[in-house]
């Protein structure tokens, strides 16, 4: 579903962008009661059996972007609750991040095989016949499954001879990698929070728009309005996201106009990362470990840890290239706030770390910055560029992409070590993350420098992006070679990483 325009996207743009026109309005949360009709405005519902109920879902909507929880629906609470000690430049989220509205869900069935009305009735009769548990009849000269007989093994489908069975999964449960989504007593999905890596693809898979990440927009323009020093570190995945118009000078120009003090691209932070990861895996591998994972996906950092306890000694050292990048600005300018922009809701749980908090003290993705130039009405196609972002090298910028990180870290092993050979294995999507994973922690990887990406395709297809995840790589890779260094060892900040630890 991401990169389609649909009704979904449409709201969640109204929502960030109204939390951010508010926002920079200068009068706090002052008129937040009438967000939701701003939303949904009129009296006819658009897509719900009712415009109240809209207008409700709505309300948690720009609760959520507040970066503040979903009230219980059992008892009466104020849309403002909790909003005091919300609104400020200082909040953290308060986890869960990723949250189901439960009276948006639509308790899609899970797991279920269910006849079409394709069935031709034939007399071949094969789905009836490859059953293991006789849970095939023929009832009104089509073929019936009983539910309680089923043991889900799909043989009848593939049995078929015109496809008239059908998979019938729960969308948000199919796209998690972790089987963190489960069901309540009525049948809606909920999350299971002791599994969830906060990687967002349940978010960009419900075709309700039921599942809700936590967001800072209110918090970061409170700290530009009240002339705090923010600064903008932003992820290489940003290219095109905004629109066909957005070039690196026209997107600088558009964040000066939101308020941001500077912008930096985090590639400088992958490159730092690279080399760090480069000499880290020379160290280590295979004098200290068997193998080592590297360290920049948050989701894959937190899969690790949930599922695979014993290797997490097996993870680069290296800090993330959103932190070397932050805590770079933090060195030059003390006093500064920092905002990380890009594509991963992951990210935002990272930042809350303790170790971390004071080095990143805001996250916004794309979908939430496309918001502010909303509401900042920015037009892209007619605002004059500014200067261009030059810092990071080509590899740098090419974290954003599946591949990448390893390719990266294994080509300055070569150039450090020209005899060294590096082999490399790489997983994206979760499920195929937690197979590598078991592989290494069997023996298969031996010797390996191992990359996850939570999101199938890589940081371009995060569950903040705005761009169909194939169209977003070849941007990326078109903005590659733009970049006037192509290796992090041209960067003159390679050798920074450790006066930043």
């Amino acid at each position: 579903m991401r990169g389609i325009p649909s009704l979904i996207t449409d709201i969640r743009k109204k929502v960030f962008t109204e939390v951010a026109r508010m926002a920079y309005s200068g009068r706090g949360y002052e008129g937040v009661d009438e967000l939701p009709y701003i939303i949904v405005p009129g009296d006819r519902p658009l897509h719900r059996e009712s415009v109240f109920l809209e207008r409700a879902i709505a309300s948690e909507r720009v609760r959520l972007a507040m970066g503040l929880n979903i009230r219980p629906i059992q008892t009466r609470h104020l849309m403002t609750e909790g909003m005091d000690e919300a609104a400020v430049a200082e909040q953290y989220y308060t986890p869960p991040l990723v949250n189901i509205i439960p009276y948006a869900c639509h308790a899609c069935p899970t797991n279920q095989y269910k006849v079409s009305n394709y069935c031709q009735n034939c007399v071949a009769a094969s789905c009836q016949k490859v059953c293991p548990k006789d849970a095939i009849s023929f009832r009104n000269n089509r073929s019936y499954i009983d539910l309680d007989k089923c043991i889900r093994c799909g043989k009848c489908a593939k049995a078929c001879p015109y496809n008239a069975i059908v998979h019938l999964e729960r969308p948000c449960q199919a796209a998690c990698g972790m089987d963190a989504i489960e069901s309540d007593e009525h049948g809606r999905a909920v999350i299971n929070q002791d599994k969830c890596v906060a990687c967002g693809q349940c978010l960009v898979s419900c075709p309700f728009g039921a599942i809700v990440d936590k967001g800072q927009i209110f918090q970061v323009i409170q700290s530009i309005m009240r002339g705090d020093r923010v600064i903008a570190i932003v992820a290489p995945a940003f290219i095109g996201q905004f629109g066909k118009h957005s070039t690196p000078g026209k997107f600088i120009a558009a964040m000066k106009k939101l308020g941001f003090a500077r912008i930096v691209e985090v590639a400088v932070g992958a490159d730092m990362c690279t080399v760090e990861e480069a000499k880290d895996f020379m160290e280590k591998v295979p004098a200290k470990q068997n193998y080592m994972a590297t360290s920049c996906c948050p989701a894959w950092h937190s899969m690790i840890h949930k599922l695979f306890p014993g290797e997490t000694d097996k993870i680069s050292m290296t800090l993330t290239p959103m932190v070397l990048t932050a805590r770079l600005m933090k060195k030059k300018y003390p006093d500064c706030k920092v905002v990380f922009v890009g594509p991963c809701a992951a990210k935002k749980l990272e930042a809350i770390r303790e170790d971390i908090r004071s080095d990143v003290d805001f996250v916004l993705t794309f979908e939430e910055l496309q918001g502010m130039f909303e509401a900042k009405e920015i037009d892209f196609e007619t605002i004059e560029p500014m200067y261009d972002l030059n810092e990071g090298s080509a590899a740098g910028r090419g974290f954003a992409v599946s591949g990448g990180v390893a390719g990266a870290v294994a080509d300055v092993i070569r150039k450090l070590n020209p005899e060294a050979e590096v082999l490399t294995a790489r997983a994206e999507g979760l499920r195929d993350c937690r197979k590598l994973m078991t592989l290494a922690k069997n023996g298969k990887y031996d010797g390996y420098l191992l990359e996850g990406m939570a999101c199938p395709g890589g940081c371009v297809a995060g569950a903040g992006t705005l761009l169909p995840v194939e169209l977003a790589a070849n941007v990326v890779g078109r903005y590659q070679k733009e970049a006037d260094k192509e290796s992090p060892m041209e960067s003159p900040y390679r050798d920074h990483a450790l006066t930043l630890d």
